[in-house]
């Protein structure tokens, strides 16, 4: 178990803890020495170390992504807590709790999905109903599901993240078709439950949450679409006009092209979708910016993806 987190670590500490290797690289001195540039990180923050000696032995025992039970010391430099390491071994990621290396969301999954399950049984649609059923009861996309961030930065990062995000948008859209009943509501929740479940497939969150190849190279907007359709198959005398809605909110729910949508919203329920989407991970990068920013000031960091400064309060 986990004993020492980085927040934790003053100068002057001599420690042998786990840490999450996030960033290594081999650099050579003046004198030709080779030296590694690390950065360690777990749940409560990330911090740079520094290998002077047995760089190159040290540098093939661990890579980039993988967890290491490091034996160093720390001391100040420019105003920072720096480490020095003298050894590093690694260790396996089935011998620790990832939710000490990563922050999770503050609900309990098990409950949250379960609030989701009751949203797909409330779906007055036989062919909707079965068809998130068929999503949500297959073992392995749950395990994924409650596991998987939403983003690697902009908005729910959390392990299970992306189960937080989907569930406060499916709430949001039972809501506006209470308030717009012409609006229909077995399309809004479906779509809601499904929107980003490409994610699942997009995000690793194995050790350094990152994208896979295939999120790389094809993204979740089209990998949902792929898990749609091989799910559509199963079903016999699915309604093809409702698959095409369907299949429309899923590539459509980012809004605009230069957003990475391959549609733009062309019915109310898509464009509610794609609006509520945008709402909640918005929500979620204000909160994520504002309470990782330490300074006294009122007013946060730059935030360089929404392009703005915000505003904490005089409180």
């Amino acid at each position: 178990m986990k004993r020492t987190f980085i927040k934790d670590i003053r100068a002057g500490d001599k420690l042998k803890e786990i840490f999450l290797v996030s960033e290594k690289s081999l650099a050579y001195s003046q004198k030709g020495l080779p030296y590694l540039n690390i950065k360690l990180k777990d749940k409560s923050g990330e911090i740079s170390a520094k290998v002077w000696e047995n760089a190159l032995e040290i540098d093939n025992a661990c890579q980039k992504g993988e967890l290491a039970l490091v034996t160093c010391w720390a001391s100040a430099y420019r105003g920072m807590t720096q480490l020095t390491i003298v050894e590093m071994k690694k260790v396996p990621i089935e011998e620790v709790a990832l939710e000490d290396f990563f922050p999770t969301i503050k609900g309990n999954i098990e409950e949250m999905y379960a609030e989701l399950l009751a949203f797909a049984d409330s779906i007055e649609d036989g062919f909707l109903r079965e068809l998130l059923h068929r999503f949500l009861d297959d073992e392995q996309i749950a395990k994924s599901f409650k596991r998987s961030p939403a983003a690697k930065a902009m908005h729910h990062t959390a392990l299970g993240g992306l189960l937080e995000h989907t569930l406060a948008v499916t709430r949001i859209l039972a809501e506006l078709a209470r308030l717009y009943p012409d609006l229909r509501r077995d399309l809004l929740i479906s779509g809601g439950i499904l929107h980003d479940i490409g994610k699942i497939k997009e995000l690793s969150a194995a050790a350094l949450v990152d994208y896979t190849t295939e999120g790389r190279l094809i993204g979740h907007v089209v990998i949902g679409l792929e898990m749609l359709d091989e799910k559509l198959a199963l079903l016999e005398n699915f309604p093809p006009p409702l698959a095409i809605e369907l299949r429309h909110i899923l590539l459509s729910h980012h809004g605009e092209f230069e957003f990475g949508s391959p549609k733009r919203p062309k019915t109310k329920e898509a464009l509610l979708i794609h609006q509520v989407d945008d709402l909640d991970a918005k929500l979620s990068a204000f909160d994520e910016h504002i309470e990782g920013d330490n300074s006294d000031s009122e007013w946060t960091t730059y935030h360089r993806l929404l392009e703005r400064y915000l505003y904490k309060g005089s409180d």
